[in-house]
């Protein structure tokens, strides 16, 4: 239990009909109000997400990414959105090369707009309003305004971030000075686009409710708006045509789909991170945790060397599918996580990334892995954004989806109130590396969804923001409940660690080997074990750690009682009834 013998800093958001958890409470807010006007989860989850994208603009934006997994309880199904633009047509990475000499700031660095179509495409496929009536509480917080959070105002405060982007500066610091905690945050333009987009479905003749979703959708990637984008990132040096937005759609697909123990777990693909997550889980599973006991020094080491190895795997071999040949079935398989298991040692930490493993036999192919070159030491920032939001309502259908893309990056669109997926900077230059910058590839993605099923039944929808360290925080989450026998809220409470042994998804992709950091509350006894079993350990706040949003919804199948947690570390919050 905490210090305060309670055995959770806050109570869990418990119902008997549907629960909302997202990263921020008028997000959260805003599904339930769907949900409570008779929604389905789907109508719920789009509502929270665009929600998000107003209140949370130093995290996400409505043209940035969003990727989406749906749990359809009619059909018995899980499905995957993808939620990610794709480079431009003329955009290459030996252009980058020989003209930067990097993936700079701004407009250069931006792929095709996602979160819109992901979100429109769940609506019109799964569910059961219009977008008038989803995008109903956005639409009033961008036009109405709500209490800027304290992130956000640090987030405007951030030294440079106004400077660079004068349009950004009249939004951010509309008054000469930037937004400061609990004023009142009015965004007029963003509020705009939801009412073009309104209009346009409400005059739409054809499809019915379908019908109107896609004539809205089209209307943002084939009409005005997009040519707003498209004008301003060219006059700012970027790649985006009316072609690439036209010729943009998000993919629905089918899931990645790993075990553990009697849980069933459903991740997005390697265009994403997401199977790390099984990947992790797999490494761990051949291991009695219960017996280490919870955060305990060896269960801790092994949490980090598991993740080193799955880290590795991602970063030599996961890239976009549809360029790259990810050998994903053997990378998820359980023979070839006991391979990479047996690559652990108890007594001692990987001093570095774990190299490369070799998968292919594992999916039954004799073929060699393409060499990759061994990253070098690269000490540098990040770029830390994303939300989450799930949902799961009174029929048992779920949603979860991890929108992102902040403002600061790239500059907001005059007019229109956001920026342009940012999502460029998740790429690489170097030649032969499978997330290597291509015209029309997709980079490897972060932000990254999941499910889990106990038993063929829903178990929960979970997420969290974080960058690298969103499928580490979800593992340690994961584990939390099903080996330790937490709730949700208990669960997201306990202190985290993570490894930066690995180079970062962002730009300049910055890699510290060895480098370990843990919350304070693991006690100096753990520390102290870490480093003489050889990481390198950094202290953090007893609650201040990256991956500050973890949100999810269990489901009680003997009960009937819904559960959701959301970490306090930030604005999430989860409500039901």
């Amino acid at each position: 239990m905490p210090p305060n013998g309670m055995s959770s800093y806050r109570p869990p958001a418990m119902g008997l009909s549907h629960v909302v958890s997202s990263g921020n409470y008028f997000a959260s807010l805003a599904g339930y109000a769907i949900l409570e006007e008779g929604g389905n989860a789907v109508d719920a989850g789009v509502a929270a997400g665009i929600a998000i994208n107003v209140t949370q603009p130093h995290y996400t934006s409505f043209a940035g990414v969003a990727p989406i997994l749906i749990y359809v309880a009619e059909s018995d199904e899980v499905v995957s959105i993808s939620g990610l633009g794709r480079w431009p047509a003329s955009a290459s990475a030996d252009h980058f090369q020989e003209t930067y000499g990097e993936i700079p700031l701004g407009m250069p660095r931006c792929v095709t707009p996602a979160a819109c179509d992901a979100w429109l495409t769940a609506l019109e496929r799964y569910g059961s309003m219009t977008f008038e009536q989803v995008v109903g509480p956005a639409l009033r917080l961008a036009a109405e305004g709500f209490p800027v959070s304290p992130k956000l105002s640090q987030a405007a405060h951030r030294e440079g971030v106004l400077d660079r982007w004068p349009y950004d500066a009249q939004i951010f610091a509309p008054n000469g000075y930037p937004i400061r905690p609990a004023q009142p945050f009015v965004q007029k333009d963003l509020a705009g686009v939801f009412r073009q987009m309104v209009d346009v479905e409400r005059g739409s003749v054809n499809g019915g409710r379908e019908g109107g979703i896609r004539a809205a959708r089209d209307f943002f990637y084939k009409g005005d708006i997009a040519e707003k984008m498209v004008s301003y990132c060219q006059e700012q040096g970027g790649f985006l045509t009316m072609e690439d937005f036209a010729n943009f759609a998000v993919t629905v697909e089918k899931p990645e789909k790993g075990s553990y123990g009697d849980y069933t777990l459903f991740t997005c693909g390697p265009w994403c991170q997401g199977p790390n997550l099984i990947s992790v889980l797999n490494i761990m599973e051949g291991h009695d945790l219960k017996a280490m006991g919870l955060n305990s020094p060896d269960y801790t080491h092994l949490l980090l060397e598991a993740m080193k190895l799955a880290y590795s795997d991602r970063h030599y071999f996961y890239g976009d599918p549809d360029f790259v040949d990810v050998p994903i079935e053997g990378l998820l398989s359980k023979g070839y996580a006991s391979e990479r298991r047996a690559a652990i040692d108890m007594a001692r930490a990987w001093p570095e990334m774990p190299p490369m493993g070799n998968p292919w036999p594992y999916q039954g192919g004799r073929k060699t892995p393409a060499p990759v070159a061994t990253p070098a030491a690269n000490p540098g920032p990040s770029e830390p954004d994303t939300s989450y939001a799930c949902v799961v309502d009174r029929w048992g259908n779920a949603f979860s989806a991890t929108p992102s893309d902040s403002f600061g990056a790239t500059p907001m669109v005059p007019g229109l109130g956001m920026i342009i997926s940012s999502r460029g900077t998740q790429t690489w230059l170097e030649p032969g590396h499978p997330s290597r910058l291509e015209p029309g590839k997709r980079p490897r993605l972060t932000p990254n969804p999941a499910m889990a099923f106990k038993n063929g039944r829903l178990f929960m929808p979970f997420g969290t923001p974080g960058g690298d360290m969103q499928v580490q925080a979800m593992v340690q989450m994961f584990l939390n409940m099903v080996e330790f026998g937490l709730d949700p809220q208990q669960a997201v409470e306990e202190p985290r660690v993570g490894s930066w042994s690995h180079p970062d998804s962002f730009w300049p992709h910055s890699y510290t080997p060895g480098r370990v950091q843990l919350e304070r509350r693991f006690g100096a006894d753990v520390g102290r074990e870490m480093e003489n079993r050889g990481h390198k350990v950094e202290w953090l706040p007893d609650w201040g750690y990256r991956a500050s949003g973890l949100c999810g919804v269990m489901v009680d199948q003997e009960l009937g009682t819904l559960i959701g947690g959301a970490d306090p570390r930030s604005d999430s919050y989860a409500v039901g009834r």
